[in-house]
């Protein structure tokens, strides 16, 4: 039967991390919380908080980001399945379900690299989608995957990843889609900037997970070859596309939530044409 570490990446956050908590009590076999950034008082109280829950807790330099603590997290997990989920995120009693019956079933096939779910858009009160978008991985075998620690990149499979029916509830304090997350969140900017620079290297030089490979995955070679070029091209058919899956999806039009992809990535390739330009001048 398969055993499975939850592996959390927080920055403070202790309220969602204690909500998350309590929604998926038994669900897990380990548990483990990093901290995005160092912390003068180790006994800080998220960090009692989480030994109190039986966990085991790090704190990591600041990255702005999770996915360089990935590395680290998995492998210290005791157990080759990862749960992963972030604070702000609750499992549908569905999805619940499922976990508790994975852990009791046989080992997956070998090619089964893990699974991936529903997650839906959330207004800031409520969700307002129902099955759009799909493809959020959260439970892999770590033996099974290879990845580097790069915002917006996720871990690719070794064999695939088994798409599910079920809810994963992505529930910040403010809207999960739209504009003003692009374009007003100073995070986005940190994570353009942080993307732009990456791709200014080899993925290899990121903390890397089964990753040995010093080209980048099309989606970011494109970028890199032909920045101008792909930002007009993702600006304009990725939000086409988008609205074309959202319709399919939920009989329903939503543009600021389908432009969202396709505005980002055009202001990624934008920054890495500023960051190459200013590298050149140098």
């Amino acid at each position: 039967m398969p055993a499975l570490s939850l592996i959390i990446c927080i920055h403070g956050e202790q309220q969602l991390l204690t909500r998350l908590l309590e929604s998926v009590k038994g669900c897990y076999d380990q548990l483990i919380v990093v901290h995005d950034g160092l912390e003068e008082d180790e006994q800080s109280t998220v960090s009692q908080f989480v030994t109190a829950s039986g966990g085991e807790y790090f704190s990591r330099p600041r990255a702005f980001q999770q996915e360089p603590h990935w590395p680290f997290a998995w492998a210290k997990a005791r157990h080759n399945w990862i749960l992963r989920l972030d604070a702000d995120e609750l499992p549908s009693p569905e999805l619940r379900d499922w976990l508790h019956a994975f852990r009791q079933r046989a080992e997956p096939e070998i090619f089964v690299a893990g699974y991936t779910c529903i997650w839906p858009l959330w207004n800031g009160r409520t969700l307002i989608t129902q099955n759009w978008p799909a493809g959020r991985i959260f439970l892999f075998d770590r033996n099974r995957v290879r990845f580097f620690g790069m915002v917006e990149q996720v871990p690719l499979p070794d064999g695939h990843f088994e798409p599910l029916p079920l809810v994963l509830e992505h529930r910040p304090a403010r809207k999960s889609y739209g504009l003003h997350n692009l374009l007003v969140r100073r995070q986005a900017y940190r994570w353009r900037s942080v993307i732009a620079q990456s791709l200014l290297g080899k993925p290899t030089d990121l903390p890397c997970w089964r990753w040995t490979d010093e080209s980048w995955p099309p989606v970011w070679e494109e970028i890199r070859r032909h920045p101008l070029r792909t930002a007009l091209h993702r600006l304009i058919v990725w939000p086409l596309r988008s609205l074309r899956d959202f319709w399919r999806h939920e009989h329903k039009l939503l543009p600021a939530a389908a432009s969202s992809g396709g505005i980002h990535h055009c202001l990624i390739a934008l920054a890495y044409w500023r960051a190459r330009r200013s590298l050149a001048k140098q």
